[in-house]
């Protein structure tokens, strides 16, 4: 099974950035820690702070991928473009956010992407990519 997990803006600084919210450990660090835990599937990562490579992105994994696991960072709340990418494209994708975003700033309580989604994880640090890559190799493999 072949999937992707596909980061917007600011995550590449985790384990620098705010660790009170997003924790100490580097994004690099816990994909390598998926990579063994779940060798069997053909794991995939992509980060950008810059929305238009990130529907760049989409679009080329979005038709042959068997699932996208998207963490579209402030552009989960403010991005139609991003949000009509995700419709566009065939592949599942999966909504996570490490923080709990309802717990948050009012304006990070709407998520333009979720109706595009098969779900959403929010608000359990980086095992919520964990969980939504089981739900692709579990639920959907």
């Amino acid at each position: 099974m072949k999937i992707i997990i596909i980061n917007g803006p600011n995550l590449n600084l985790l384990g620098v950035r705010e660790k009170s919210i997003y924790g100490d450990s580097s994004f690099e660090r816990f994909f390598a820690e998926l990579q063994k835990q779940f060798a069997k599937a053909e794991l995939h990562y992509f980060q950008s702070n810059i929305e238009g490579d990130l529907i760049n992105k989409l679009h080329e994994v979005g038709f042959s991928f068997d699932g996208i696991i998207l963490n579209a960072g402030g552009y989960t709340h403010t991005s139609v473009a991003l949000t009509d990418a995700v419709a566009a494209i065939n592949s599942p994708v999966f909504e996570v956010h490490i923080s709990n975003v309802y717990a948050r700033e009012d304006y990070r309580n709407k998520s333009l992407l979720s109706k595009n989604c098969v779900g959403i994880l929010s608000g359990i640090g980086l095992q919520g990519y964990t969980l939504a890559l089981k739900y692709f190799l579990e639920l959907k493999g």
